[in-house]
């Protein structure tokens, strides 16, 4: 956007393009509290809707690698169409006939749009925002897509609790909303010029040695905080239905909805610290999240499971905002961009990789202990960076 737009103008566009990426992150999590009428109908466990789960982050790290840099050529808006699209492809997707394949198949898919739409969407809300609200306008993309994954285990949720036909209803009420963001992106401004010839190749994931010290602490808190969502969005339902013998969807959608909303507060609060100090809080409210959450699986405790949860997500959203700014420090401007995109690549390896191994560990020895190897090894993770982090200085 011209440097001459009025700062209503750019609020407006600001706003048109957070609607679109809350709607399309929104979409990423709607299957959350839906799991448990999936494994229903179609007879499969635990350890198989980790599985599906995990195919999600497959999606989002062949979209970071293959499309990430592609809007600086071809556009904003042209991707976060694509996004989109994928994003529809999902919804319908879901309302076939069911069957496993398919299942895998949709959340592929919907990897695709989510990775497509967190590198394109933050980078056009910063294009947006004046140079002097740069830095807040980072914090606001972050929000928006951190509150867009909250929102969409609430949504299926209450549809679910309360309207008929709990496997239909939630992805037609996406495709409507679908409609509406696309309506939103038509209205909004394009943010930078397309390339006659752009060099659509994928992207290549390297970080210089120089940056190395500073990417492996950062990486390994960020992968720990990235698990605990994962733990939350995938196997939630199993930890409240069969654990806590609490069935309702909408209490499902209200928990996930709740660790989301800490890691927004998270993310909020590291802009009072230097990225140090929030990596080294994030990593003491990880450790201090993943002790509660043993003790309410060990007493069956909802208050502790919440409690658990919400920590963790406030370490979550410490880690994560203070890990890419330490990153985003130390590297040289010209690789920047491929140095975030492999920070982004092991977290979404964190939020796939130890959500199977709680399923099969469960399948094996059960959720609770499951569910408390899960927590000591994130909290040994969290220990690891926090060591990492002291012996730096």
């Amino acid at each position: 956007m011209p440097d001459t737009a009025t700062p209503a103008r750019r609020r407006t566009a600001m706003a048109l393009v957070s609607v679109a990426f809350v709607v399309a992150m929104l979409g990423t999590t709607l299957p959350t509290p839906l799991y448990p009428f999936l494994e229903a109908r179609l007879g499969f466990g635990e350890l198989t809707t980790t599985l599906v789960f995990a195919a999600y982050p497959v999606g989002v790290i062949a979209a970071l690698l293959l499309s990430g840099h592609w809007s600086d050529q071809v556009g904003r808006k042209p991707m976060l169409f694509a996004g989109l699209v994928c994003s529809a492809l999902t919804a319908a997707v879901f309302l076939l006939p069911s069957a496993l394949p398919w299942l895998y198949v949709a959340r592929v898919v919907s990897g695709l749009s989510a990775g497509i739409f967190t590198g394109t969407a933050t980078a056009a809300i910063v294009d947006l925002a004046s140079a002097e609200h740069k830095a807040r306008a980072g914090l606001v993309a972050a929000a928006t897509n951190t509150a867009g994954l909250g929102l969409g285990p609430l949504v299926a949720g209450a549809l679910a609790q309360w309207a008929p036909h709990p496997l239909t209803l939630p992805f037609l009420v996406d495709l409507a909303l679908i409609a509406v963001a696309a309506g939103c992106l038509l209205l909004a401004p394009e943010t930078v010029r397309r390339v006659d010839s752009p060099h659509l190749r994928p992207q290549r994931v390297h970080v210089p040695g120089e940056v190395r010290p500073v990417f492996v602490g950062a990486s390994i808190a960020g992968f720990a905080g990235f698990a605990v969502l994962g733990l939350f969005t995938a196997v939630s339902p199993a930890f409240l239905g069969t654990v806590l013998h609490h069935s309702s969807p909408l209490l499902v959608g209200a928990v996930v909805l709740l660790v989301f909303a800490a890691s927004v507060a998270g993310q909020a609060f590291s802009l009072r610290l230097s990225t140090a100090a929030g990596l080294s809080v994030g990593c003491a409210a990880l450790i201090a999240g993943m002790a509660v959450l043993s003790i309410s699986l060990l007493l069956e405790s909802m208050l502790f499971l919440v409690a658990g949860g919400l920590v963790a997500g406030f370490g979550q959203g410490l880690t994560f905002r203070a890990g890419l700014g330490s990153v985003g420090e130390v590297s040289p401007a010209d690789q920047r961009g491929a140095i975030s995109s492999a920070f982004f690549v092991v977290l979404y390896i964190g939020i796939s990789l130890p959500v199977v191994g709680v399923g099969l560990a469960a399948t094996a020895f059960g959720l609770v202990p499951a569910g408390v190897i899960f927590a000591v090894l994130v909290g040994v993770l969290a220990a690891v960076s926090l060591v990492l982090l002291v012996r730096r200085g």
